[in-house]
């Protein structure tokens, strides 16, 4: 068993089209941030709980496209390509139980926007070997083909360029009978070109062979199959909100068609279709396809950024491509096409996607591979997820993956046992991860609740008690939220935790029923019981009146599952209690002290008279003083395990101990008053300082910084006692890049010494052991599974076991293990995921 392992990945999807794809393999692979997330989607014939298995760095810059590299003989993938800003395209080949890097392809001088991919056999002569086929389309305004044959590196066969003109979706399909591959490229130019693949003396080239016009606007998006009769099917749309399908069909060459020679169809006595044919040479033979416009389909009220057809199904005489069209659009909704089956003209069969809210649309939709489970992307980086239920004839909402869209500032654990994450990111939302347990299933990690959904972006977060947590953004205000009631009855079914106990203890009864968000406001304001029935009886009687409500409102929904995005965005705020005025500049930084009696704030300043730290009564919310010490922003606060002490680091590379005051002491002003502090002279850190942390026994606190040092300082045992850092080798750490993050376990190991990890710059999380008087032992590295960009936060668990597990022992894995020999470490970064690791105390 590893010492450090993976237990909960979260992270958003990248608001761009092409950036998710679903296998036959069962496996979704999107990209998030720099990197490629590959997750088990819920209800798939892996029979797994719905979880992100792996993050697969490489690009160094935001990925735009993916696409797994489909199979001609219809074998499950192993094999994907994705693209990125960075310009470049990156095969990855699963070896060994990990997705490793096969192949970089580099030669686009813009950032890649979009892939696809076919693995086919090639033949030649009497023996058959296989070949990839990759196209990637860029900002350079370029289409580049790529070809890889067994045993051979993957190199670039052919440039397609558009002048100033861009590709935005390409489609492969091996033309049926034969090793040849058509491609079609939706462009800005309002067209899709086609192209088809020609064996030449030089070798396999693609040669243009028709112009679809028809759109009005750019084609966003292009997807090509074969239906059962052997025809070619394609489906193009885009910013015109239209969707045009044509027909390819193959023509006997003794009938007299060729090549631009336009005839007409009869399809009834009132109705003539018009086809278009082109041809090209396969082994010495002229072969001929007609081309025609099946239908144009209307339904949509905006841009169509995705259409797909369903993939082929296998049956027990072979392969059976059911003829199924998914379109994904910026109007927030999907819809399956499917032809009638008397008239054969296309119809809408299903129409799902959001309600309300005030997020954008859908970037991309894709079928699962049994065809029953259809899945969104939208523009904040959420998955909708449906699947067809027989029984009811209904598509269900399935639970899904979800996580933050854009750099994950802060985090912390509740008060009360550290049963659920709060953390707070860029994409201005607050958002709550906690375990969904239930008897029948593996427990896993899941987004409850979103409880602020804010218009500035959140930078810190922290408890004040089990249900009560402050947030700063980019604005002045500090604003404190509490749980209502509907969030404390659904956290508990979910999480598995008697609920009679926790609504006595948190005297739930006086709660809101849940928030609502006022159009154009900020503060979520509370809704109580009887209020929701109130006002939506109100809106059924007069709903003419006003078209456009402007109010969200909020209803109670009893849930038994982890919620979806719909729900999320408007059932799971929490009230806003209060807004806590006093900082001249943005918010940076905020601690609670473990009581949960102080609440300690400070803001962005480039002056020491901003530079304070506001200390804030949680009963009156009154201003109790201001802590002076920094002259220039403070990065973070932290308040020891005993609440008798304060400590802050700042940005002017400093460090500030500050102490309550005791009873006997005489009276001030301040109930915190400095007891030490280190200045530029007496400073061993030379950069800015990052993070702090103090020891679960108050004894000692660290302090991580940008020069690459991690430092264990002793703190006084009394009034006179001064600081002092434990001098190296035993108090100071060399670390290999810039530490940007630092926490401490909150127990003694059992050989009584410290535990330590520390988050650097590139991604990295090292844990070390420390025992004063002794060298730093390094115990463990996360860099694997780790992120890929600085590490913004750490925090350990402030109890031992697992999250989600109640009493003593755990079971992991079908092994019985004491819970005291688990901890559980969350980590959150600037590559826009959240992470939580268990690691076994008893393999360090």
């Amino acid at each position: 068993m590893a010492a450090i392992s993976t237990c909960y990945i979260s992270a958003g999807c990248n608001r761009t089209p092409n950036v998710a794809d679903w296998g036959r393999n069962s496996l979704l692979c999107f990209g998030t941030c720099r990197s490629v997330a590959i997750c088990v989607p819920e209800g798939t014939s892996r029979n797994e709980v719905c979880t992100i298995q792996a993050t697969l760095m490489g690009h160094k810059d935001k990925v735009n496209c993916v696409r797994w590299i489909r199979h001609a003989d219809h074998a499950p993938e192993t094999e994907l390509v994705s693209g990125s800003v960075d310009k470049t395209a990156i095969c990855w080949k699963l070896k060994d139980g990990e997705y490793k890097i096969s192949n970089i392809l580099i030669g686009h001088d813009g950032p890649v926007t979009a892939v696809d991919a076919l693995c086919l056999p090639l033949l030649n002569g009497e023996s058959a070997y296989g070949r990839q086929l990759i196209v990637t389309t860029s900002a350079d305004s370029s289409v580049r083909i790529w070809n890889k044959v067994e045993g051979k590196d993957m190199e670039n066969t052919q440039t397609l360029t558009y002048g100033r003109g861009f590709i935005l979706s390409v489609s492969l399909v091996q033309v049926p009978h034969t090793d040849l591959v058509l491609l079609a490229c939706a462009g800005d130019d309002m067209k899709v070109h086609l192209y088809i693949e020609q064996v030449t003396a030089s070798g396999r080239q693609f040669t243009s062979v028709m112009t679809l016009p028809g759109h009005e606007d750019w084609v966003r998006t292009v997807d090509l199959t074969v239906d059962d009769s052997g025809d070619i099917l394609l489906a193009s749309a885009g910013q015109d909100h239209i969707i045009r399908m044509w027909r390819l069909s193959p023509r006997e060459t003794d009938t007299g068609v060729r090549e631009g020679f336009i005839r007409d169809l009869p399809l009834s006595q009132d109705i003539r279709m018009k086809e278009d044919t082109f041809k090209f040479r396969y082994r010495g033979k002229e072969v001929v396809y007609a081309v025609s416009l099946e239908s144009v389909l209307s339904g949509h009220e905006n841009w169509i950024y995705s259409v797909r057809w369903q993939s082929s199904i296998k049956t027990e005489t072979g392969y059976h491509q059911p003829i199924f069209l998914l379109s994904a659009s910026m109007d927030k909704t999907m819809i399956l096409w499917k032809p009638e089956k008397d008239s054969g003209v296309w119809i809408e069969a299903v129409r799902v996607g959001e309600v309300g809210g005030n997020t954008l649309g859908l970037y991309g939709g894709m079928f699962g591979p049994d065809g029953l489970s259809i899945l969104a992307h939208g523009y904040q980086g959420a998955f909708h997820h449906w699947k067809y239920n027989p029984t009811s004839n209904l598509w269900e909402a399935m639970v899904t993956v979800s996580g933050h869209f854009d750099i994950v500032q802060d985090l912390d654990w509740d008060r009360g046992g550290g049963q659920f994450l709060l953390t707070s990111s860029s994409d201005q939302t607050t958002r709550l991860h906690a375990p969904w347990v239930k008897s029948d299933r593996q427990f896993a990690w899941y987004e409850l609740a979103r409880p602020q959904v804010h218009g500035y972006d959140m930078q810190c977060c922290t408890m004040i008690n089990r249900y009560q947590f402050a947030s700063g953004a980019e604005e002045k205000v500090v604003r404190v939220f509490d749980a209502p009631q509907n969030f404390i009855e659904n956290f508990c079914t979910i999480c598995g935790i008697d609920l009679e106990n926790e609504l006595a203890k948190e005297e739930a009864a006086n709660r809101p029923e849940g928030a609502s968000v006022p159009a154009l406001g900020l503060s979520n304001k509370a809704i109580f019981s009887g209020e929701t029935q109130d006002m939506t009886q109100d809106l059924e009687i007069k709903p003419g009146e006003n078209e456009q409500y402007t109010d969200i409102y909020f209803r109670a929904v009893s849930l038994k599952e982890p919620p979806s995005e719909e729900h999320l965005l408007q059932n799971t705020l929490w009230p806003e209690v209060q807004k806590l005025y006093g900082h001249g500049y943005e918010i940076f930084a905020l601690a609670c002290d473990p009581g949960g009696k102080i609440l300690a704030s400070a803001c962005k300043a480039v002056k020491a008279e901003y530079a304070g730290i506001i200390l804030w009564d949680t009963l009156s919310w009154q201003q109790l003083c201001t802590l002076h010490g920094h002259t220039l922003t403070v990065t973070q606060i932290a308040f020891s395990h005993n609440g008798e002490y304060l400590l802050s680091v700042s940005r002017d590379r400093t460090w500030c101990l500050f102490k309550r005051r005791q009873p006997d002491q005489p009276e001030s002003d301040s109930i915190f008053f400095k007891v030490a502090n280190v200045d530029k002279k007496t400073a061993i850190h030379s950069r800015i300082i990052w993070s702090c942390a103090w020891s679960h026994d108050d004894k000692h606190f660290v302090t991580a910084s940008r020069d690459k040092k991690v430092i264990m300082w002793s703190c006084p045992k009394g009034n006179g006692d001064k600081v002092h850092s434990d001098h190296c080798p035993a108090g100071t750490l060399d670390v290999s890049a810039s530490a940007t993050a630092v926490d401490m376990a909150p127990d003694k190991m059992l050989d009584e010494s410290y535990l330590v990890s520390i988050g650097l710059e590139t991604g990295s999380i090292l844990i070390y052991k420390w025992s004063p008087g002794e060298k730093w032992r390094s115990v463990g590295v996360i860099d694997k599974c780790a992120h890929h960009l600085s590490v913004k936060r750490l925090k350990f668990r402030p109890c031992f076991g697992l999250a989600g597990i109640h009493g003593d022992d755990i079971k992991v894995k079908d092994n019985s293990i004491d819970r005291k020999n688990w901890l559980q470490l969350a980590s959150c970064g600037e590559d826009q995921s959240v992470r939580i690791f268990n690691i076994n105390l008893t393999q360090l």
